[in-house]
């Protein structure tokens, strides 16, 4: 897919290798050094501020590795919490003078979908109280990238949750992306694709595609910010548009899709 630079799916049950490959650019790298509590350019919580400054020998000749494998160890971490104890271990962001709590934020965006929430409320329910209550038949993935959708790399660790649906529902397929952490501008995301059938002509296999993208962020403000939203929009419009007409030619042609 456009943007991105780097994919890589945990295991079931996760390990700390499958982190490999998960780091910051040197000039985040650059940038943690700087860090501290309320003033960040890394969105980090205050211990991992914290921690960052304390144990990372930042004049020793190896600093990034140490910062990058401090990096993975607390993703890690942050993995196994989150399917122990669900949204409630995603934290606060502490990298801005007004901390940002994650499972709030997520709470709101979810809130806004009142389609998802009346028509496959079990779906909606699991995306907010996992690992609570899920229901038999869906499947789920975990996995990280490192893509670039506005002007640096911006590192992501995402739940994946895929609902099927029975012969005779409406909605045939349901796949939430549902982020736990990204390094960079979204402080929680949820992007949805719906599979919805068409029940105007049962003799035909026809279905509409629904895709749904939400965010909230703290970065696009200002003239900067506004640089950075329309870099941000425009290429995940362009990412969207791609994977739409990849899947519309996969079906014509009936050849899968590869994977993205």
């Amino acid at each position: 897919m456009p943007g991105h630079l780097a994919l890589g799916v945990f295991t079931d049950p996760p390990q700390i290798s499958d982190l490999q490959g998960f780091s910051l650019d040197s000039d985040d790298i650059a940038a943690l050094k700087q860090c501290q509590p309320g003033k960040c350019r890394i969105q980090l919580p205050a211990t991992s501020i914290t921690e960052f400054q304390h144990l990372v020998q930042w004049s020793s000749p190896n600093a990034e590795e140490q910062a990058n494998q401090l990096l993975r160890s607390r993703a890690f971490e942050r993995v196994l919490a989150y399917q122990r104890e669900g949204n409630q271990a995603l934290g606060t962001y502490n990298d801005k003078p007004d901390p940002t709590a994650v499972p709030e934020q997520f709470a709101l965006l979810l809130s806004a979908d009142r389609a998802l929430a009346e028509r496959e409320p079990d779906f909606y329910h699991y995306l907010l109280d996992y690992p609570r209550g899920k229901p038999a038949g869906y499947e789920e993935t975990f996995f990280w990238e490192k893509v670039k959708f506005g002007l640096k790399p911006t590192l992501r660790i995402v739940h994946m949750v895929t609902m099927r649906g029975g012969a005779a529902d409406p909605v045939a397929n349901a796949i939430a992306r549902k982020q736990l952490y990204s390094s960079h501008y979204f402080q929680t995301a949820l992007d949805l694709s719906v599979c919805v059938r068409e029940k105007n002509d049962p003799t035909q296999p026809g279905f509409y595609l629904i895709e749904a993208l939400g965010s909230e962020h703290g970065d696009f403000t200002g003239p900067k910010g506004s640089v950075i939203r329309s870099v941000a929009v425009s290429r995940a419009l362009t990412a969207l548009q791609q994977g739409l007409a990849d899947i519309k030619d996969a079906l014509e042609s009936k050849t899968p899709v590869s994977a993205r």
